[in-house]
């Protein structure tokens, strides 16, 4: 009767194991086996009463074990609390958390939360991306002209071909999964996409035009563009207009680009309120352009002193007189292009088609903005 009793109770942990998932470990295989081997010498024995109650006690001691161990198997990642699964998420990366939205529905709605996606957004973008590159977007939106990839039907596999963006083809294979979704376009995460593909050109500012074809002519500058970045070669290609025609400028690096601090379009004035502040050695950018046709650029200068003054900080007085004297200490001394006077208290765009317009200014407070423009300093004086 005892070993009818056994038997069955074995045939039951069995049988158990086979319905359960993933019960293919070794250390089952140990625990299954150790079973075996008492159930045989079990059977085998001559003393069965005294040795049965014996062994009895051994495989209560191991089917312990066994229940223990496929009870820390049975803990799944969605049985950890809220607060402690948001703590995991935060620290993926962007390719993580479109992995980690592959494995169930549930794990895709939270991978798809806005919280996790603004800090990879401002981490990697807040310094080229700015309040006009958000409105950009959000018309966008708003008249769904979004990116083909991110209203596709839901039957398409959304998020394994936006895994190309993080991992290699060996990587891909691995995360090819039946996950079928559409992700909402007002969510950080899709905006996050679509700079990421280079399918969304963002307003933003590029330094030193043409610098890697050798042009020294625009150092020290920036001009407006719609950007967009190659993932491939970590940089960006920007498209801007003169004359009416598109122009193009590739191979830009991180460093070159910067988020517009206002919003003033590249072919207006901007209005100056910081003219009765100007003092000499005041950091500032006011816009220039070549003539009537040409959008306003930014140049970079300084504030210097009138003719007449010596310099003496005691004995100046050009932070009261109403002309104003930039200086562009890139260009050489005897350059047309060293300095220009303007208007403390009537200021308007100046200049003539022989050596351009000059349009508002705005003087530099940020040491972050003008450690820019002095990283950018050209290595030797410009004619």
């Amino acid at each position: 009767m005892l070993l009818l009793l056994l038997s069955c109770f074995l045939l039951l942990l069995l049988s158990m194991s086979i319905l359960k998932p993933n019960s293919t470990s070794k250390i089952e295989s140990r625990i299954w086996a150790s079973l075996w081997e008492e159930l045989q010498i079990l059977f085998v024995s001559k003393r069965r009463v005294s040795i049965s109650l014996f062994h009895f006690s051994r495989i209560s001691k191991l089917s312990a074990k066994f229940e223990i161990l496929e009870e820390k198997q049975g803990i799944s990642l969605l049985e950890i609390p809220d607060l402690p699964l948001d703590c995991i998420l935060e620290k993926l990366s962007p390719y993580g958390l479109c992995s980690m939205a592959g494995v169930c529905r549930s794990l895709r709605e939270r991978c798809k939360s806005d919280h996790f996606w603004e800090k990879h957004l401002k981490q990697k973008w807040s310094g080229v991306i700015g309040d006009s590159a958000y409105e950009e977007w959000q018309c966008r939106v708003s008249s769904k002209r979004v990116p083909k990839f991110l209203k596709r039907h839901r039957k398409f596999k959304l998020f394994p071909d936006l895994l190309d963006l993080f991992c290699n083809k060996s990587e891909i294979k691995e995360w090819k999964s039946g996950l079928s979704s559409s992700l909402p376009v007002n969510s950080v995460m899709s905006f996050y996409l679509a700079l990421e593909t280079g399918k969304f050109w963002f307003p933003a500012q590029v330094f030193n035009r043409e610098v890697q074809k050798g042009s020294v002519g625009f150092m020290l500058s920036c001009y407006d563009a719609l950007l967009c970045y190659d993932s491939t070669a970590n940089n960006f290609v920007a498209r801007y207009a003169v004359k009416g025609r598109q122009m193009i400028e590739a191979d830009i690096e991180w460093n070159r680009i910067r988020a517009p601090n206002f919003d003033t379009c590249a072919k207006v004035v901007h209005i100056s309120d910081c003219l009765e502040q100007l003092k000499p050695n005041d950091h500032i950018e006011i816009q220039w352009r070549r003539n009537k046709d040409f959008p306003y650029g930014w140049w970079y200068g300084v504030v210097g002193h009138l003719e007449y003054c010596n310099g003496n900080k005691f004995n100046c007085q050009c932070h009261i007189r109403d002309t104003v004297i930039l200086e562009f200490k890139q260009f050489s001394t005897g350059s047309k292009w060293r300095k220009t006077m303007i208007s403390r208290r009537d200021h308007r765009e100046v200049g003539n088609e022989e050596d351009g317009f000059y349009g508002g200014i705005r003087k530099l407070d940020n040491e972050e903005e003008i450690a820019i423009w002095k990283n950018l300093w050209p290595n030797c004086t410009i004619e």
